[in-house]
């Protein structure tokens, strides 16, 4: 049996709407669940502020995500999503568990608490998006180097030279959060979870000399 979890854990709220981190804090504190927001803005603004990390962080992606990376707080990553268009985006970016935006607030403290001792969480109505093979290709599924964007292979290249994401963005004169992007997007390709692992995919199969 799992261990009770803590009576206080430290909450990060990303939204890149006021009004939905508004409404999200409440419905936490309503729970009365111990958790403390200890942080609660857009992306940007979390991951410049350089403050402790959370136990986890509760993002909602809006009505439609495109593109983009999960809020690197050094904590894992709870995502409320629109749709399981949304969802696999979310989860190829990094996210840990998925649930829809409109989840009952019971569900919601539920899979926080999950999320932040390290587990996967995924709603029912999101199974698909769970069954999605991410580490390995299908079977008659085009290869890693076909499927790399000429940016994605520019990325991996430099990569492969050990620079950093804000490196990265200064060397092809893009922001740091569309360099983060980028690297998840390689790494979802390759089927690998970290940057070396990457790089020594990458070498095996060609696309990087080391």
């Amino acid at each position: 049996m799992l261990d009770a979890p803590p009576s206080s854990q430290r909450l990060a709220l990303v939204s890149e709407d006021p009004l939905a981190r508004g409404a999200l804090a409440r419905a936490l504190s309503d729970q009365g669940e111990g958790w403390t927001v200890v942080a609660s803005g857009t992306q940007v603004e979390l991951e410049t502020a350089r403050s402790g990390p959370p136990d986890v962080v509760l993002w909602d992606t809006g009505l439609r995500l495109t593109e983009g990376a999960a809020p690197d707080l050094g904590a894992p990553v709870l995502a409320l999503v629109a749709d399981e268009a949304a969802g696999e985006l979310a989860l190829g970016a990094g996210a840990r568990g998925l649930l829809f935006r409109d989840v009952a607030p019971e569900m919601l403290v539920a899979a926080l608490h999950a999320v932040a001792r390290g587990l996967t969480v995924f709603e029912p109505g999101l199974s698909q998006v769970r069954a999605a093979p991410r580490n390995t290709a299908p079977s008659g599924a085009p290869a890693p180097q076909d499927t790399l964007t000429p940016r994605e292979r520019e990325v991996l290249g430099l990569l492969a030279e050990g620079l950093s994401n804000k490196a990265i963005a200064d060397r092809l004169a893009i922001s740091e959060h569309t360099a983060k992007f980028h690297v998840n997007a390689v790494l979802a390709k390759l089927g690998v979870q970290r940057r070396t692992e990457a790089v020594v995919r990458a070498a095996r199969l060609g696309l990087v000399t080391l």
